[in-house]
């Protein structure tokens, strides 16, 4: 027993290192963000991105060299102009950033009121910084003998969820006192996360002078070869349009999933959101609306790609009316769905 406000336990000797107070961690984690969009941050960020074996898994042998001497050369400088558009000049960080704190002290405040102090909250990045190491570290040192440890990323996926988990336990292996743990599993179905998808579109369509004609839930894509070795990702990402779809109350076919983001040689899954959006301008459909339901957090994907090169491909191919729906960010009723999968996860953690 720790006698509060002293860092003693109670029948410790007088040379026994200070304890903390025992907490229980929540460690929310994104996908990561460059430091900022010159070259060398760039560069830095993306080097990790991409030799993520989770993420690339070619033979190392034939990747690293074709990645370090062509790709890194020249990716920087167009991904560095990508997030200059799409830069939070105010703060200096990127928009995924900025969101990922928001969605933080929101959670953080929800889990206060439930529990007081006994919940510590706090994000780290699987790329970039805040690192992952840096905040199982911190949350150590503040007494966290017990971390539930959160991906935010509603679908599972090899290259996201599993890559998360992957660093957090490489972190844990550097701890001399290794805290309990907990993973938090995907989310897709959870009916909480479903209803805030539902309230974001029927929000988007209110607005709306007219009703688009055709909602489409653009996913981030991955390798075929990923669905046929056995990453369910594939059929979370259907699952989670068809219960949007049945929420909204629409009739089958009135959402199309897409996929976005190819990337390499390979074939990924399809239909590909650029081609599928310029293929319904041409099919007459001249008012579409774009959801991202995959991502927890707007980003590069999501307000440079969507936004602005499947913007351009709708309405180049003749469109007239697009309209991207953010992602749920750090609307309440998705922190309400977060915060409830917290809750969850940390059944018989908290009394």
């Amino acid at each position: 027993m720790v006698t509060p406000g002293t860092g003693r336990l109670a029948h410790a000797p007088a040379s026994h290192p200070p304890v903390r107070q025992a907490k229980i961690g929540v460690l929310l984690a994104n996908l990561g963000t460059p430091d900022n969009y010159d070259y060398w941050s760039m560069r830095r960020y993306l080097n990790e991105f991409l030799s993520d074996k989770r993420v690339v898994d070619y033979s190392a042998w034939i990747w690293q060299p074709l990645l370090q001497l062509v790709i890194l050369s020249k990716r920087p400088f167009s991904s560095g102009a990508n997030y200059k558009l799409i830069w939070n000049h105010e703060k200096n960080e990127s928009p995924l950033l900025t969101i990922t704190k928001d969605q933080t002290r929101k959670i953080a405040e929800t889990l206060k009121a439930a529990h007081g102090d006994n919940v510590m909250v706090d994000f780290c990045m699987r790329y970039g910084n805040p690192s992952t190491d840096s905040k199982v570290r911190a949350m150590v040192e503040a007494g966290c003998e017990k971390i539930l440890f959160f991906p935010l990323y509603p679908h599972y996926a090899g290259a996201t969820s599993a890559t998360a988990n992957d660093q957090f336990f490489r972190a844990l292996m550097k701890e001399k006192r290794q805290p309990a743990v907990r993973t938090v599993a995907e989310y897709f179905d959870h009916p909480l996360y479903i209803e805030a998808l539902a309230q974001s579109v029927e929000r988007a369509y209110a607005a709306l002078p007219e009703k688009p004609d055709v909602l489409v839930a653009s996913y981030h894509g991955m390798p075929q070869r990923y669905l046929m070795e056995g990453d369910p990702y594939h059929c979370q990402c259907q699952k989670t349009s068809r219960l949007l779809r049945e929420r909204l109350g629409w009739d089958k076919g009135a959402i199309d999933t897409t996929f976005q983001s190819v990337f390499g040689p390979e074939e990924w899954l399809k239909p590909y959101t650029v081609e599928h959006v310029a293929e319904l301008a041409k099919q007459g459909k001249k008012r579409i609306a774009v959801i991202a339901p995959a991502f927890s957090a707007d980003c590069i994907e999501t307000l440079e790609e969507i936004n602005g090169e499947i913007r351009e491909a709708f309405e180049h191919a003749g469109g007239e009316s697009f309209t991207y729906i953010p992602c749920l960010n750090d609307d309440d009723a998705h922190i309400a769905a977060l915060s409830a999968v917290i809750g969850e996860n940390l059944t018989g953690w908290l009394r």
